[in-house]
């Protein structure tokens, strides 16, 4: 990288964390960002003092000369000025990418439409317990740029990260360990356009792999299981359905293994798991696939999952008030997210939903309410398309509000004691919020100011 040109797209968290190792590996660095809102010196305050990089906001110069480009996942990759300057032969890459050519040590990889952050998370936890705290990096699309920490990985340390389908666009020589795609459903459509996009996206995790890796993957999924019978590395399934002949299944309750023609029971998803539904014993198998084909011992493995509570926003108990239970679940921000979400709820659900429009359809989602919905609380861009669709299903239970506080304050009047609370949008967070980690966090503030 020394004395070559970047140009880094986007000025959020990945892009500063990528301008900071490029020039840390003595890169040329132009930061660019296309928000018309921001004015140079405003992306220049976001970088330390002694950064040297060029900023520039609004246009990006026709006649710009750079080597490579670095585009943070926010950024479209099929941007007309983009694909000139692939045509041209300059190479564009990701945060992802980068922070891989600078990677001294193993690399887990996590993927999947769903589960993905409760899967590295507790990857990294087994990890953490087997190796120590200090040799083991979480990075990715859990909130950690790659490129902040890939410096200080060595041959003995470990790498978890949680991939995006926006992150493997950019992918080249990426080449982890041991990859996972738990799933692949519907989402982000507004970006990648087909299914079949979105789809080659998530596979591309594995594409650098060879025989001597391992891939995890959903038997159950019709998609990831096709992919087994053309994805490079080795393949170990994981099935909540079936009984599998190889791999991680549940029978009974129990978690087992199937391995050289004998099965062994590992775990009681109820009794030996602090994590609730169908969809976290997924991801617990997975996590375990994970760590083994990492050589963590089982005993090491299933010490650290019977201690893990469940991840931030994710069906996350915040309190009871007025016996009413609240539940966030702000990260279900695609249908398929917030089936499970609902799945996992015991009382009748007063039901937060609707944001960002990602193009996705509502119809298998509201399916999936099996009469515990008694009010759906309906918010953002999606509000209305949501309330036809519900309608059409039969759902007549449904109300409106215009700001998140009127919702918030809706939902509390019409929660009975014996009822729940849910927060479970099946929509992204944007154009209301920044993200759903602050949709998530308002909602909890909320909650814990009401009294008893």
């Amino acid at each position: 990288m020394k004395g070559q040109k970047y140009l880094v797209v986007g000025s959020g968290i990945s892009g500063i964390a990528a301008v900071k190792l490029l020039e840390m590996q003595g890169a040329e660095v132009i930061l660019y960002d296309s928000n018309p809102k921001l004015t140079e010196q405003e992306i220049k305050n976001k970088l330390p003092e002694e950064s040297k990089a060029i900023c520039i906001a609004g246009e990006l110069p026709v006649d710009l000369d750079v080597d490579q480009i670095v585009l943070s996942p926010g950024v479209p990759t099929d941007l007309p000025w983009i694909n000139h300057m692939r045509v041209n032969g300059i190479p564009v890459l990701g945060e992802i990418e980068l922070g891989y050519l600078c990677e001294q040590g193993k690399v887990a990889a996590i993927t999947g439409t769903n589960g993905k952050t409760t899967t590295t998370t507790l990857v990294g936890e087994i990890m953490k317990a087997h190796l120590g705290v200090e040799k083991v990096f979480v990075v990715g699309n859990i909130g950690n740029p790659y490129t902040l920490e890939s410096m200080k990985t060595g041959p003995d340390t470990v790498t978890v990260g949680e991939i995006s389908s926006f992150q493997l666009e950019t992918v080249h020589t990426f080449h982890p360990k041991v990859s996972a795609i738990l799933n692949i459903t519907p989402d982000h459509l507004d970006r990648h356009h087909t299914m079949e996009a979105y789809v080659a996206a998530k596979e591309a995790i594995a594409s650098a792999q060879t025989k001597d890796d391992i891939c995890v993957l959903n038997y159950n999924d019709p998609y990831t299981r096709d992919f087994g019978s053309r994805c490079p590395a080795k393949v170990v399934f994981f099935s909540s359905k079936e009984e599998l002949v190889e791999g991680y299944f549940l029978k009974n309750d129990m978690i087992c293994l199937a391995q050289d023609g004998k099965v062994t029971e590992l775990m009681n998803i109820y009794s030996d798991m602090n994590l609730v539904g169908i969809h976290n014993a997924e991801n617990v198998m997975a996590a375990i696939a994970v760590t083994r084909g990492l050589q963590v011992p089982m005993d090491t493995i299933l010490q650290v999952v019977k201690n893990f509570k469940a991840v931030e926003h994710r069906i996350e108990f915040v309190a009871s008030k007025g016996g009413v239970d609240y539940y966030n679940d702000s990260k279900g921000t695609n249908p398929d997210a917030a089936i499970q979400g609902i799945r996992a709820m015991r009382k009748p659900t007063i039901l937060i939903a609707g944001g960002y429009d990602k193009h996705n359809e509502y119809d298998e989602w509201i399916e999936s309410f099996g009469g515990k919905v008694k009010w759906l609380v309906l918010i953002g861009q999606t509000r209305e398309k949501i309330a036809e669709c519900a309608k059409a299903h039969g759902i007549e239970q449904i109300r409106f509000a215009d700001t998140y506080e009127e919702c918030l304050k809706l939902c509390t009047q019409l929660a009975e004691a014996g009822d729940a609370v849910l927060l479970s949008p099946a929509c992204a967070s944007w154009g209301m919020f920044p993200n759903y980690e602050v949709r998530g966090n308002l909602f909890k503030e909320y909650v814990n100011s009401l009294k008893e």
